[in-house]
């Protein structure tokens, strides 16, 4: 029983340290600000196969990227997430260091209502008729702004989509976190050493010219980007899906916080009435889910074995 306790309390440790440092990303792409996006998502790309080369090294993983190599199907599939995960981080790191960063914010907040939809959409998973109403109601925030203020939040769209169908994906490919995102970022790869050594004509492509502050956080990117992923990885392993899935809105949270306070964003009328929208949507979802898990918790503990 200390055990499983023990193991619970490093979970939720593991839970809270990949939210937050999601969450207070978009400080460290603030101080690259003078860096063209391109530029920085290549250099995510290569600094993160490098570093996950190493952990791999460490852990003596490479015996599964091996067998996933064997496998093209499977490399069909991680070339798919690759992509989605690259034009996701591109997207997001173009809207903070572009002053959108609120956008991005709600993007991730409506994350979840995306992934319940392509559940249902794609894996033939029904929804609860709570569920049904939170996807409705942060439908209906989408289509407000439409209506009255005549445009709409594309890029926390692109954003919740993106990484909704990057999870979806993912679901479908059976790879440990850190070997296939190897695999995702050496599919990259390739793109990325081509835009940085030929395509690239900016100030700080020539790291000769540069700062030695700036290439230490070009460098940093592969950090920045596996960190929480590994400690997400851990958290997954030690707590139930359900209860990782309440610490998924301190990301968004810590975003939307450090853009209208240290960053001076403003949270005009037509975020205004989105956010409430998604808010209200999220909290009848997450009502829902601890209502749903009790019930299951009572049902296992009254069916005998």
């Amino acid at each position: 029983m200390d055990a499983q306790h023990n193991s619970t309390q490093r979970g939720i440790i593991l839970a809270l340290s990949a939210y937050t440092l999601w969450g207070i990303a978009p400080i460290y792409f603030k101080a690259l600000q003078h860096v063209g996006p391109l530029e920085i998502l290549s250099h995510r790309v290569i600094w993160s196969v490098l570093f996950l080369a190493g952990i791999l090294a460490f852990t003596r993983g490479w015996h599964r990227v091996k067998a996933v190599i064997k496998q093209p199907r499977l490399l069909m599939m991680l070339t798919a997430t690759a992509l989605l995960v690259g034009t996701n981080w591109l997207i997001f790191i173009w809207a903070v260091n572009n002053n959108f960063m609120l956008n991005a914010s709600l993007g991730y907040y409506i994350n979840p209502l995306v992934n319940v939809l392509l559940g249902m959409l794609f894996l033939g998973e029904r929804l609860r008729p709570m569920q049904w109403l939170a996807v409705l109601l942060a439908g209906g925030g989408v289509m407000v702004q439409l209506i009255q203020f005549g445009s709409l939040p594309w890029i926390a769209l692109a954003l919740a989509t993106s990484f909704g169908c990057y999870g979806l994906l993912r679901k479908k490919v059976n790879v440990d976190a850190a070997s296939g995102l190897f695999l995702e970022t050496a599919i990259l790869l390739p793109l990325a050493l081509f835009y940085v050594l030929v395509l690239a004509d900016s100030p700080t492509a020539d790291w000769a010219l540069n700062p030695l502050s700036t290439n230490l956080l070009l460098v940093a990117a592969g950090i920045v980007t596996t960190l929480p992923l590994l400690c997400f990885t851990g958290a997954a392993t030690k707590l139930k899906l359900s209860t990782l899935g309440f610490f998924q809105y301190i990301g968004p949270s810590l975003m939307f916080l450090l853009a209208i306070t240290l960053y001076g964003e403003q949270f005009t009328a037509d975020k205004g009435y989105t956010f409430a929208f998604i808010w209200g949507a999220l909290l009848i979802f997450v009502l829902d889910a601890v209502r749903h898990h009790r019930r299951i918790t009572r049902l296992q503990r009254v069916t005998p074995p």
